[in-house]
């Protein structure tokens, strides 16, 4: 049956609602920033392709470095004030944030679907664990704040596109609870416009925020060193990882770094297929595109048949294609396991990626089609991609080491324990890992050797919410670890000494796997 653009959903109709719930935000054909407790229409704006069909929508107005230096001035002048705001007007004042975030939910829902193709209800569920989240905090932070003090500056964040609610916008709520000032950089890649919508409700709540848009090369000394700062939160991949740390210079300032590692999911003496089915099933929502997939498998050689059984029937079943296409106008979003990856040079990177890993001597185990996709007749189908698995990758792969971002597996298989710890370790330390096995003291064991924060047996491990820790081990991490009753640690000042990975060393909570 030939599919619709489901009516209502329309990019233009979406971001006049937009314009509709925060007018002081958004004009036509532009969005502003948010400083110094002002929108203002600074920087210089731009066009953006979305990935859905690859049509231009506008992009982040890009500001200088002056601005940026501006910006966390007046900052600064903002978390001077906030920092002796009684707690309970902070609190009051982050839940009318949240009562906003809630009236305007669907609105940004639709927004994170055409700025970066997640599908309806994986875009929903960004916000509601961003607002439940928050809603956990509040309830905890007299506790939390026992002993603790806000940091000397505002708390500036630079955080990746992929979950522009429940890690950025959530992150600052927090930080504000605990007395900080925010700084936020929008992604130059998707979610501006949902970032936009977001923080107008903050602002409408009279939290100290600041909100700006551009290059990360230009605005780095503002937001990542200038001495002014209490901390700074960066959320990306190792490599802008490894950038921002070159920025930050002084190690002395409050850090916390979140850099990809390779998560693996290892196989070992197992025999519940149809338990391990459906999550896999379920780990390849978005598109894997989240820094707790799980795109590697170490799998022991003699599970391999029944591994590869079950997993032919997961990857070949899973159903993607365009977040809003619909056979009837009364129908109700597609459930989609991911829709487009975030941009069409990605697209083209990971089908060379795979092509690659071929050419090297990888063995194509599923090369996916588009044409099993749901999409509108004659659509741009420039940043979808296919789900593929590579067997046996090449050592020499550029992605035997690295996460892949996007919906391409691998598999390796392993004949000794010590091959099985080498694979899982590939990475030189991971934010998560997971192994399926029937002998819990094999899990046991390994679980002593495998470099990841978190680690589960028969499960995979998330980011968590509320009281649930989150870190990484080796190169996944440098600084304060965050979650539970440490995020607020991470972002104020007091006699607890904080868990992560500093330059003298790490220090890790006593329980990471309950």
């Amino acid at each position: 049956m030939t599919l619709i653009l489901k009516p209502g959903t329309e990019w233009n109709t979406v971001a006049a609602r937009a314009r509709a719930l925060a007018p002081e935000a958004f004009d036509i054909d532009r969005f502003s920033n948010f400083i110094g407790g002002e929108w203002k229409a600074v920087g210089q704006p731009g066009e953006h392709v979305n990935p859905v069909d690859q049509a231009p929508i506008p992009g982040p107005p890009r500001i200088d470095h002056d601005a940026a230096v501006e910006a966390v001035a007046d900052a600064v002048r903002q978390h001077r004030e906030w920092a002796v705001v009684p707690l309970d007007e902070r609190i009051a004042r982050v839940s009318a944030a949240l009562d906003g975030l809630r009236d305007s939910r669907d609105a940004i829902a639709l927004l994170l679907m055409w700025e970066i193709g997640k599908p309806w209800k994986i875009a929903c569920a960004d916000i509601d664990r961003c607002v439940e989240g928050v809603e956990w905090y509040i309830s905890n932070i007299e506790r939390q704040m026992e002993g603790r003090r806000p940091l000397p500056g505002p708390v500036s964040n630079i955080a990746s596109w992929n979950y522009p609610l429940s890690v950025l916008v959530h992150a600052e709520l927090v930080q504000l609870l605990a007395g900080n000032a925010v700084i936020a950089k929008t992604p130059s890649q998707g979610g501006f416009h949902a970032l936009t919508l977001a923080h107008a409700m903050m602002a409408r709540a009279g939290l100290p925020v600041t909100l700006v848009s551009g290059v990360g090369s230009e605005l780095g000394d503002a937001l990542i060193s200038s001495p002014d700062l209490g901390a700074l939160a960066f959320v990306g991949g190792r490599s802008n990882g490894r950038a921002a740390a070159v920025t930050l210079a002084n190690f002395g300032k409050r850090h916390i770094l979140e850099q990809e590692g390779l998560n693996a999911w290892g196989v070992w003496d197992f025999s519940q297929w149809d338990d391990l089915a459906p999550l896999l099933r379920k780990g390849f929502e978005y598109a894997k595109q989240r820094c707790t997939a799980y795109p590697r498998y170490v799998v022991q050689r003699r599970l391999f048949p029944a591994f590869l059984e079950m997993y032919l029937s997961v990857i070949g079943n899973l159903r993607f294609g365009h977040p809003f296409a619909v056979e009837d106008a009364g129908d109700e979003l597609p459930d989609l396991e991911f829709g487009p990856v975030i941009q069409k040079t990605k697209a083209s990177e990971l089908r060379g990626q795979y092509n690659e890993a071929i050419t090297m001597g990888g063995v194509p185990l599923y090369h996916g089609d588009l044409s099993k996709g749901k999409f509108l007749p004659g659509q741009d189908l420039a940043a979808y991609v296919a789900p593929a698995c590579v067997l046996e990758p090449p050592r020499a792969w550029s992605l035997h080491h690295s996460e892949p971002f996007g919906p391409i597996d691998s598999i390796v298989l392993v004949d000794t324990e010590a091959e099985f710890i080498a694979a899982m370790n590939v990475s030189n330390g991971s934010l998560v890992s997971s192994v399926a096995t029937d002998d819990s003291a094999f899990a046991a064991r390994v679980r002593e050797e495998v470099q990841s924060f978190k680690f589960g047996v028969n499960r995979p491990r998330s980011r968590g919410d509320r009281e649930e820790v989150f870190g990484g081990r080796g190169a996944s991490w440098r600084g304060a670890f965050v979650g539970g009753d440490l995020l607020v640690d991470s972002v104020t000042d007091g006699d607890r000494a904080l868990y992560g990975n500093f330059a003298d060393g790490s220090r890790y909570p006593d329980t990471l796997d309950g």
